[in-house]
């Protein structure tokens, strides 16, 4: 096995050129493929993110792959390359910063030699030495230090000390991750410090910035440290060496990255695909707009400008502003209280997004919800109020310049593309603020906007959206990697000149290229059309795989089910191939609204969903709320620890109308769709029984008022406390279904909370225990009719569904997107190599040593 190395190259001239001189050097021992310009004949210079993701597929081995890359969007494009890799190739894989010629030469000896990854890397940073030794000038060391001390972990987080100089506590360490202090690792770093009594500051030694404070999140930003970056955190108050502790986890936790932070797929973003213009697109051809590619794909179709469906900018938001400032106190209040109504806002998108694209995409938006609860943002506004005597709206749009003028003096591009996070709440908020009417319209077609809020990217339906094109704004976006994960093609930084565009004119869209094209003729429509219909028949036989049960290599069956949300998410499971609906949450229908559904409100709901999926078998998770998610019309106590508190089964049981009337609703739908009930947070048997008894009961009552009601009503459990899986065997028999929610069941266990960035490290799904917790179960119902189901986001990892099986899980329920590659990872597993490989699992010391175990 021989260290593979790919070169991302804007020119694939360049890429070959280089690649000559390395082979000729290194001999025949290379493995070496390129990712050298774009498929585009009219502007062949730019880079691809899935040409680098095929060249690193082309030279994985278990040695690992060093990937070198020119400038610009190709350090962009090799990112982006690894989000779409799979967990366990992308970690195989170092990004260098060594120089593509030289760099390529030194690592290519080294490779062919037979040298360890480590050893390639460190002999790419070198590869100046020689050239500054004969110029007689001094070489820099690739992390600022000695040039023989420079290589692989010269850049690596952790390693830091905390000193104790009396009065504060100190904690040094390096930026680990690939995009430094961008969005998301700030927010960590704020929630790190949640509820604790200490003052903590950061500065960033390297840059000579800071010292910023911590729990700000636009201060971190704004620091702008990058990785490699020597920090100080200084720390004082009672909770000081807690604060400390906090975040030497989460430096030694890559800052919460899971995978170096994406970037983006870009063509001549260095001005290679045309010359900038004052507005931001590029001069090209007639007829066609360039900008930078946010999301890749083909499409065509009419154009939806968003007009009024979308927010003005600042400026014309403030000009609304009609009456003259109360006093500061009702000020204040009219702020808090807009702030609370988008904080809801934001919170109703999140979710949506969490359901439709991922926890990851869900995220961005939590970004902006930390950025809406910055104390400093929110102290200027009321400091601008007070000083001022300005109402509320023009004190907080003062505020937020002032945090925008920080943004704007950072240098990083993907930093100060967070600005536009900042600005989009800013407007959410500005907009409650003057009571702007915003016409609620179903975007669809084409959809031009000037730009686009992660909350209202999110409200994208990507089986209505053919592609979206914005006139400013930038590949690292939140609202470009919505669209990715939502999987509609995007142009952004197009200019002014896309906002011209006439309602309804026809145009193409080339996502990969960064292309528009706006004049489009008869024979090149049909041409796209029938371009983009040939795509949509390949990944209809990729669906039509996942049509069908599947089972193991040896025949043991394993049914594949959809995790849905949103009653649309079900036609989408129906789609994907999905064996049923594993998990249907009903909060949709109880959150965020003045009073709880009816029972007919929930039939007609639920039935529409069974009809979706055409027969197919349900399974109903009745109410999982709580203190943590609370109901506008149920008055709950104050709890320390909401997530241990009056939630799930527990507070239907304690509000008896809640419960009788959800029930009454499947019951009645169950009499003519295969509808299951499933118990969330339950703890004891007797849980079981109250609500056995409760079923009974509204059967009988339908029953007897000429209802039709089922036969039997299937019943499961949702398997999320420990306590409950130890039991297992006693539940066997009991019920119809063990589904383990492998979120809650990791929290629990491992005693770290969900979102809880100081604790994040620990809540690994892979640990040892909570396999332990899994294999249990599917022992306890080893050979008898309860079927055993992960419904978590264990389920949907394409390389554990080998352990699960082993482990005796029978049933994944995942989002529907994933159904079919979760059904292939079944079809390459063999129950005997997953037994043992489950074994093998289980005693292993950590989840460190469990995902080697699965990546070898």
């Amino acid at each position: 096995m021989t260290v593979g190395i790919v070169l991302v190259s804007h020119s694939a001239a360049l890429a070959a050129a280089a690649a000559e001189l390395a082979r000729e050097m290194a001999g025949d021992g290379l493995q070496l493929a390129l990712a050298g310009g774009v498929d585009d004949a009219d502007a062949p210079l730019g880079t691809d993110a899935t040409k680098v993701m095929a060249a690193i597929e082309e030279v994985d081995d278990a040695a690992g792959v060093l990937v070198l890359m020119d400038l610009g969007s190709a350090v962009l494009s090799a990112e982006m390359a690894l989000d779409l890799l799979p967990p366990e190739t992308a970690e195989r894989v170092t990004l260098c910063e060594a120089p593509i010629v030289e760099g390529l030469v030194a690592a290519a000896v080294q490779a062919a030699a037979g040298a360890s990854l480590q050893e390639v890397v460190a002999e790419a940073r070198n590869g100046l030495l020689a050239k500054a030794d004969h110029l007689g000038v001094a070489a820099q060391a690739p992390s600022g230090g000695d040039v023989a001390s420079a290589g692989p972990d010269a850049t690596a987080g952790g390693g830091g000390e905390v000193t104790d100089t009396g009065t504060e506590q100190r904690f040094h360490a390096r930026v680990p991750n690939r995009l430094g202090f961008h969005a998301r690792p700030a927010a960590r770093i704020v929630e790190a410090l949640a509820g604790l009594d200490a003052e903590v500051t950061v500065t960033d030694l390297t840059a000579g910035k800071g010292p910023a404070r911590a729990r700000s999140l636009n201060a971190l930003i704004t620091l702008g440290a990058r990785q490699g970056s020597e920090l100080q955190f200084r720390a004082a108050g009672p909770d000081a060496a807690t604060a400390l502790a906090r975040l030497e986890r989460l430096v030694a936790d890559n800052l919460g990255d899971p995978v170096d932070a994406v970037a983006a797929t870009a063509s001549g973003d260095d001005g290679a695909a045309g010359t900038p213009t004052a507005d931001g697109g590029t001069a090209t051809e007639p007829g066609v707009l360039r900008g930078l590619s946010a999301a890749p794909g083909l499409a065509i179709g009419p154009v939806h400008p968003l007009g009024a469906a979308a927010l003005p900018d600042r400026e014309e938001l403030l000009a609304q502003v009609e009456a003259a400032a109360a006093d500061p106190d009702a000020e204040r209040a009219r702020l808090a209280a807009a702030v609370a109504a988008v904080h809801a806002l934001l919170r109703r998108s999140r979710d949506e997004l969490a359901r439709r694209a991922g926890r990851a995409a869900a995220d961005m938006v939590g970004t902006q919800l930390l950025l809406l609860d910055d104390p400093d943002l929110l102290a200027a506004a009321e400091a601008e109020i007070d000083a001022r005597g300005v109402d509320a709206a023009t004190a907080f749009a003062a505020a937020v310049e002032g945090a925008l003028s920080h943004y704007a003096a950072l240098e990083d591009p993907y930093l100060v593309a967070r600005a536009a996070d900042l600005d989009a709440v800013a407007r959410e908020v500005l907009a409650v603020l003057v009571d702007h009417e915003r016409a609620e319209v179903a975007p669809q077609g084409v959809v031009v906007a000037r730009d686009l809020s992660p909350a209202e990217a999110g409200r994208l339906d990507p089986d209505r959206v053919q592609a979206v094109l914005t006139a400013v704004g930038a590949p690292t976006s939140h609202a470009a990697l919505i669209a990715r994960a939502l999987g509609i093609p995007a142009v952004v930084a197009l200019g002014a000149g896309v906002l011209e565009l006439e309602a309804g004119s026809e145009v193409v869209v080339d996502g990969g290229a960064a292309r528009v094209e706006t004049d489009v003729a008869p024979e090149r429509a049909d041409a796209v059309r029938a371009e983009v219909a040939d795509r949509v028949e390949v990944h209809a036989v990729l669906r039509e795989r996942a049509r069908g049960h599947v089972t193991t290599r040896d025949g043991v069956a394993v049914e594949v089910k959809a995790n849905v949300g949103l009653p649309r998410d079900a036609e989408l499971a129906a789609r994907e191939g999905a064996d049923g609906i594993g998990m249907l949450r009903t909060e949709f229908l109880f959150l965020d609204r003045p009073d709880a559904p009816d029972e007919e409100e929930q039939v007609a709901t639920y039935t529409r969903i069974c009809t979706a999926v055409e027969g197919l078998p349900v399974t109903l998770r009745t109410l999982d709320v709580g203190g943590d998610k609370p109901l506008d019309y149920v008055v709950l106590p104050e709890e320390d620890n909401p997530f241990l508190g009056t939630r799930g089964i527990r507070l239907s049981l304690s509000e008896g109308e809640l419960l009788r009337t959800q029930l009454r609703a499947a019951v009645r739908v169950a009499a003519a769709h295969p509808v299951e009930l499933m118990l969330p947070m339950v703890a004891t048997v007797a849980e079981i029984t109250a609500v056995r008894e409760v079923v009974a009961e509204v059967t009988a009552t339908l029953a007897a008022q000429g209802h039709a009601v089922p036969d039997r009503l299937r019943l499961g459990v949702m398997v999320e406390i420990p306590a409950l899986a130890l039991k297992a065997r006693h539940l066997v028999g009991e019920v119809d279904t063990l589904s383990i929610g492998t979120n809650d069941l990791t929290q629990y266990t491992l005693a770290a909370e969900r979102g809880n960035a100081g604790v994040a490290a620990l809540g690994d799904h892979l640990d040892p225990a909570v396999l332990a917790l899994i294999g249990a179960v599917g022992t306890a119902a080893a050979g008898s009719d309860t079927e055993v189901a992960v419904c978590g986001d264990l389920a949907s990892d394409p390389s554990v569904a080998a352990l699960l099986v082993g482990l005796g899980v029978r049933e994944l329920s995942v989002p529907p997107r994933d159904v079919p590659r979760i059904k292939q990872a079944v079809r390459q597993t063999c129950r005997t190599d997953a037994e043992a490989l489950a074994e093998r699992a289980l005693a292993c010391p950590g989840a460190a040593e469990v995902r080697a175990l699965l990546g070898g």
